[in-house]
């Protein structure tokens, strides 16, 4: 499980477009989003840096939470 912060998560809509970026790298992946605490969680057989930088290009910065 990968954990990030994504500090521009404010909305479901925000959220459909991470779930987005994250499975054009993975797919199968699962995703847990908190929009109050602005955090996710992902089980994925992805690395965490290809997560981030697909984030990243989606508009969504993220680091380790």
């Amino acid at each position: 499980m990968i954990a990030l912060t994504i500090p521009k998560i404010r909305c479901g809509g925000c959220v459909a477009s991470v779930e987005k970026a994250i499975h054009g790298v993975d797919a199968s992946a699962e995703i847990k989003a908190d929009i109050e605490a602005r955090r996710i969680e992902v089980t994925s057989g992805a690395d965490r840096q290809a997560l981030t930088t697909a984030l990243a290009d989606a508009g969504y910065p993220a680091e380790a939470a």
